[in-house]
């Protein structure tokens, strides 16, 4: 399918596009908002993306608490980083006066509509809406793309949403792994594998929730085209998802290493043309390292192999030319040639 968003192409022939998952991370604080903005943009990052909550619309009054991710109540969380859509739409304008994509997901039918009607040019879907096919449903009937996480859910259910999209939009599909920080070991990059075999038609990428950038930086080479990361200004500063987040200079050191692994990719193992002056003085030739008289016999006590390789008798050759007999006079450390030599050509 044909990938782009906002005019940007993304596919393996164009370089990965990079999510700053500012999220929640704002606190509910528009300046926050704009200044982690400002931050994303000068790492580099394509998009700066949000999450849309409308709290009674995305879930009913409950006292449950997310895990270990925080003591207070799920219902205050989301209230509290709730933003106006006034405030998004001065969000949306700022991204575009820097040249930034504006994303946000939806976690109701109400947000999803909004985020419509403010003309996001695509929809990321979170990996808990993965499996809610009511709403996936309802956000393909824009005819907009759609990014979809697939943390907690396996090859199955994602062809399940994928049937309920039914070939619509284009859909990128993100391998996720929903525990906040991840280890390494449960990072499972080769889940990649998995979805681009399961699912040839679509693109796939990483959301990322280990530390650091190694492992979303190490996706590009196995072809995530797309690689998403949570962003904070300072992971002990406000913000329910900072802890878990990587910090301005780090989403500098993905943007680079995204793009560096990226041009690094692919490829075959055979000799470039730009070798060659390496080639020059990094390989070895025959070479003589004793005074040789005609007749002599030709062995490892007067030849062996010396850099540079500017001889005419590669290294490789020695064997060949051990057990021959000189025809000229050949001086000490000096490269030999075939002439030199009776009975041996190359």
């Amino acid at each position: 399918m044909k990938f782009s968003i906002a005019g940007r192409e993304i596919d393996p022939e164009h370089p990965p596009l990079v999510i700053a998952e500012i999220g929640v991370n704002h606190d509910g604080s528009l300046e926050r908002a704009l200044a982690l903005v400002d931050a994303a943009a000068a790492a580099g990052a394509d998009v700066a993306k949000f999450q849309c909550h409308m709290t009674e619309h995305e879930m009913v009054p409950t006292d449950m608490k997310p895990g270990e991710l925080s003591d207070e109540r799920l219902w205050d969380i989301i209230k509290r980083v709730e933003l106006r859509e006034d405030e998004e739409l001065r969000i949306r304008d700022h991204c575009a006066k820097l040249g930034m994509i504006y994303l946000s997901t939806p976690f109701s039918r109400e947000a999803a509509d909004r985020l419509n009607s403010q003309d996001v040019p695509a929809f990321k879907i979170g990996s808990g809406e993965c499996n809610n096919h009511p709403l996936l449903d309802h956000i393909a009937r824009f005819g907009k793309p759609m990014i979809v996480s697939t943390g907690m859910n396996d090859l199955a259910t994602v062809k399940a949403a994928l049937d309920v999209i039914g070939g619509r939009v284009p859909v990128a599909l993100l391998h996720s792994t929903s525990m906040y920080p991840t280890p390494y070991s449960k990072v499972r990059l080769g889940a990649l594998a998995d979805l681009k075999n399961a699912f040839p038609g679509n693109l796939v990428g990483v959301s990322d929730h280990s530390t650091g950038v190694w492992t979303a930086i190490g996706a590009v080479a196995l072809g995530a085209c797309i690689v998403e990361k949570h962003f904070t200004l300072l992971r002990n500063g406000p913000g329910p998802d900072s802890p878990i987040s990587i910090e301005p200079n780090e989403l500098r050191d993905l943007v680079v290493g995204v793009r560096a692994v990226w041009e690094a990719r692919g490829g075959k193992k055979t000799v470039l043309a730009e070798e060659k002056p390496v080639i020059d003085f990094a390989f070895a030739t025959v070479v003589s390292i004793a005074d040789i008289e005609p007749g002599d016999v030709l062995d490892k006590a007067n030849i062996w192999v010396k850099r540079p390789g500017t001889g005419k008798i590669p290294a490789e050759r020695l064997g060949s030319v051990l057990g021959k007999r000189a025809k000229t006079k050949i001086p000490a450390n000096v490269h030999l040639s075939p002439e030199q030599i009776e009975d041996f050509s190359l």
